[in-house]
């Protein structure tokens, strides 16, 4: 980049530094950006934001005030990251040493208030952010973490560290995942929920019981998943959850009978997890008993003329 300058009729709180390719940097005159970060064409920095050395903003990113970005951070083009967000903090881990890991963030994240993601552990890991993510207010990734591509985490959501959360999955508001845990595509966690094991893909869990409760059906459809895809998907999660088959009968199952498309990755998923996967919610086949509503005031009122 060029030297700072400011421009004539420029706003007195801004500098302005231009790019061999003329396109202008702004950075707010209380923001604190390290001679030694990197940044790419177009961005905005706002106040009192800091950008330590060793970081990196690519093309069009946008960062708001009071930002912290920290050193082994980069970001891809055109994330936006909002007011109070903490990005590349030390991980939080007793073992961590003098030297740690990165952040590296892809493209097009949306990254809103007060979020917090951690660097790596050990000097030549990387905590992982795909691109075409929302991370919304004071959701944390921890150090490790592998997120993939076009993932939602509502508010307060807690992501423990070396967690992978892969492809178009949706975490609801203030769910804690366990560390070393994976989170499958396409699946949707509820809010509240406190994640032990991992979760298969294209499933809902239950954010109150943290049980499976069926595929995620609406979120599939909205995909774009095919009929024939979400039949085989169906049979998938039937022989999974409810043909009570031993562990090697399941996988054995699932191998033979989906060789490929969406349903084979049920098989993929549980032959590689370490932890386990979430069950499904039981619910006992009781009688209910539902009296019609006029049966029931009619039940009050003779009681109320007993009473009198």
């Amino acid at each position: 980049m060029v030297s700072i300058r400011t421009p004539p009729g420029a706003d007195d709180n801004w500098v302005d530094t231009p790019s061999e390719e003329f396109n202008v940097t702004r950075v707010h005159e209380t923001a604190v950006v390290s001679p030694d970060a990197r940044l790419g064409v177009n961005v905005s920095i706002g106040a009192f934001s800091v950008i330590e050395a060793g970081t990196t903003l690519d093309d069009d990113c946008q960062i708001a005030s009071h930002v912290v970005i920290k050193s082994g951070t980069s970001l891809g083009v055109n994330c936006e990251v909002a007011e109070g967000a903490v990005l590349g903090g030390r991980p939080q881990h007793l073992q961590a040493g003098n030297e740690v890991g990165r952040v590296d963030i892809g493209d097009h994240n949306v990254i809103r208030e007060y979020v917090t993601i951690h660097r790596a552990l050990e000097p030549a890991s990387v905590t992982q952010i795909g691109q075409h993510n929302l991370l919304m207010a004071n959701s944390h990734v921890g150090h490790d973490c592998d997120l993939g591509d076009h993932i939602i985490v509502a508010n307060n959501v807690m992501i423990a560290g070396h967690v992978v959360v892969d492809d178009c999955v949706y975490i609801a508001g203030a769910a804690g995942i366990h560390q070393f845990c994976r989170i499958g595509q396409y699946a949707m966690v509820g809010g509240q929920a406190h994640v032990t094991q991992d979760v298969p893909p294209f499933v809902m869990l239950d954010g109150i019981t943290t049980k499976i409760v069926g595929l995620n059906q609406v979120g599939l459809r909205r995909s774009g998943f095919s009929p024939a895809d979400l039949s085989d998907l169906k049979a998938a999660y039937r022989v999974v959850y409810r043909e009570g088959l031993t562990w090697n009968e399941t996988l054995a199952k699932l191998s033979k009978q989906f060789p490929d498309g969406p349903a084979s990755e049920f098989y993929e998923f549980l032959v590689s997890s370490q932890r386990g996967v979430v069950q499904e919610r039981r619910t006992p086949r009781a009688a209910t008993v539902r009296f019609p509503t006029n049966r029931i005031q009619r039940a009050v009122d003779l009681e109320t003329r007993k009473a009198g």
